[in-house]
């Protein structure tokens, strides 16, 4: 076959398969996803930060850490926000938390930091327009996230990974009068995205 000829087959070739890959049209709406199918194939359950999840991975092998002994070397979770569950509320973990976007709509992360800088970043797959695809929050940093209200697929999912392996002794969750007092400054933003009060007051 002459050259030309080859690259006009493989330039169809190109295109055939990347449409095969391309996101459902919008005129057909029934076939897109929806959290409540995610929910039940990926077998998530509700989560006390908010949202949905179900842990996918976690270490056989272990690490010797100065402060407590033998840990898990990495576990892994989905972490799914919904229209149903849409906040993830502010949660602080000793260590740091890698998170992988994988579809939906864009996951809006605010961090505070033990400095009172409040930084935000918007998860997604528009990386034209900023968005990012991987986000690491440090251990120490306050963090919750939100989904738009008015998404167009009402959900946004991701995958976290944490060295050592996740315990929950490892989270503080953050309550309005908690951080309402350790970052007055930023007193909407934890009123709107805390859990209601400490239950030790």
């Amino acid at each position: 076959m002459p050259i030309a000829g080859l690259r006009t087959a493989l330039g169809v070739l190109l295109i055939l398969g990347a449409s095969a890959f391309a996101e459902p049209s919008s005129s057909t709406p029934a076939s897109r996803l929806t959290a409540s199918e995610l929910v039940k194939y990926l077998g998530l359950d509700g989560h006390v930060e908010g949202g949905f999840f179900r842990r996918t991975y976690a270490s056989d092998y272990t690490l010797l850490t100065v402060d407590d002994g033998e840990r898990l070397s990495m576990s892994s979770i989905f972490y799914l926000l919904a229209a149903e569950s849409p906040i993830g509320h502010f949660h602080l973990n000793r260590s740091d938390i890698v998170h992988y976007f994988h579809l939906g709509d864009p996951i809006t992360y605010h961090l505070l930091h033990p400095t009172g800088e409040l930084e935000t970043t918007v998860m997604g797959s528009d990386v034209r327009n900023g968005q990012v695809l991987q986000l690491t929050v440090p251990g120490g940093v306050w963090k919750a996230s939100e989904i738009p209200s008015d998404g167009a697929h009402g959900f946004g999912l991701i995958s976290e990974a944490v060295t050592p392996g996740f315990e929950y002794d490892d989270m503080t969750l953050g309550y309005k009068d908690l951080l309402m007092a350790r970052f007055p400054q930023h007193q909407a933003l934890v009123k709107r995205l805390s859990h209601a009060r400490s239950p030790n007051p």
